[in-house]
């Protein structure tokens, strides 16, 4: 019997990194996301293929029960041994799909480019939780580690606003559809950023008065969901992206890249990667273009509403 099971993608919009230690975060859910089919199988193994949004394969393998079962060696990051640590992890929370079971088929179809960042692992996640009928906040602390902010958004059709208190996710539905929209824009980078590395060096470089910093962070996200006019977002998101580029001890995006865009850009979640949000009142197609961006998709088009 075929089963599928369905995630959002998301988009962090505030709180970068500064909600890994309990600061609001402002996340947008996206129209794109992955798929997970399980079919039955047999020989106590699972036959996974992965594709990537051009129908492709991006990963293909054969995943033994016994491994599954057995602890991972945590310093072989590839593809296989990460897959194969989650399956570990969900075996520990339910170990009735190994035990169980004959074996299966399984196959994921992802609805954006593996590359842009969008939730390849949180979506995935969060399928296998649905699927084996466990916690995917638990499943995802076990395994990646993060915030889960990208998890929340994986579960929820509409904005949200995320938050840890005392390790726990805290997830608020929110109301965002301002008459601007029409003004957002995301813009891919061509290259996908590490979130281990890009934590990693948050990590190291944040102030140590991270109480009045995230309390900054809570009011500007504030802002940012209450702005009525452009303009009022625009200066919200400016002084976020002020604010982050303090902490990380480096240049805003707009700084380092688009020096000359009429408008503003903010980074979106890992700095230096994946996608970058760009307000303008003008289509900004042609600028991203003729910089060598060519992947530029209005907010109606990417965001879930």
């Amino acid at each position: 019997m075929k089963k599928t099971f369905y995630s959002n993608g998301k988009l962090l919009i505030t709180g970068e990194y500064l909600v890994l230690d309990g600061a609001k975060a402002f996340a947008l859910p996206t129209k794109m996301g992955q798929n997970l089919i399980i079919e039955e199988g047999d020989n106590k193994e699972i036959n996974w293929k992965s594709y990537d949004f051009d129908e492709s394969i991006w990963f293909e393998d054969t995943l033994l029960f016994s491994d599954i079962s057995k602890e991972v060696n945590p310093e072989n990051e590839s593809v296989k041994n990460t897959l194969t640590t989650i399956l570990h992890e969900a075996f520990k929370l339910n170990p009735n799909f190994i035990l169980n079971s004959d074996g299966y088929t399984i196959t994921t179809e992802l609805g954006f480019p593996k590359s842009w960042g969008l939730g390849t692992s949180s979506t995935l996640i969060n399928n296998i939780a649905q699927w084996l009928q466990i916690d995917a906040f638990t499943l995802l602390k076990n395994s990646f580690g993060g915030s889960g902010y990208d998890i929340a958004c994986a579960q929820n059709d509409g904005p949200i606003v995320y938050q840890l208190e005392q390790g726990n996710p805290k997830i608020e539905k929110v109301s965002f559809n301002p008459d601007f929209t029409d003004d957002l824009y995301f813009v891919y980078l061509n290259k996908k950023q590490s979130s281990k590395s890009a934590i990693a060096a948050y990590n190291m470089n944040k102030k140590n008065n991270l109480p009045r910093t995230i309390a900054l962070n809570d009011i500007i996200t504030s802002e940012v969901l209450n702005a009525a006019t452009l303009p009022s977002f625009a200066t919200a998101i400016q002084k976020h992206e002020i604010q982050m580029s303090n902490i990380l001890e480096t240049q805003t995006i707009k700084e380092s890249l688009f020096p000359d865009f009429n408008g503003v850009i903010k980074s979106l979640g890992a700095w230096g990667g994946d996608f970058v949000m760009a307000i303008a009142e003008d289509n900004p197609t042609a600028y991203f273009t003729s910089k060598g961006y060519k992947t530029i998709i209005p907010y109606h088009e990417m965001i879930l509403s």
